[in-house]
């Protein structure tokens, strides 16, 4: 699946590398409503393309989600900030 990166050279596996870790900081250092979003850009960095087409939960099922992952973070970071911002369209 990676048979890609033998044919790079060294300074092109370094510039993979720092794209790599550019958008994996920006996937990181996001915040607020942005957590929720599929990040298809981030996807996009991989050479193997697959076809976007996903199974989407029904409303229940998501929200539920949602509502764990959330839970989740207050586990994993309960000193986060905390921000009453609605989401605006």
């Amino acid at each position: 699946m990676d048979e890609d990166l033998d044919a790079l050279t060294r300074e092109a596996l370094i510039a993979e590398v720092r794209k790599l870790r550019a958008a994996i900081r920006q996937h990181r250092d996001s915040s607020g409503h942005e957590l929720c979003w599929h990040h298809p850009d981030l996807w996009a960095l991989l050479p193997d393309k697959r076809d976007p087409r996903f199974i989407v939960p029904d409303w229940p099922q998501f929200m539920r989600g949602c509502v764990r992952y959330r839970q989740s973070l207050d586990e994993q970071v309960p000193d986060a900030p905390r921000a009453g911002l609605a989401f605006e369209d």
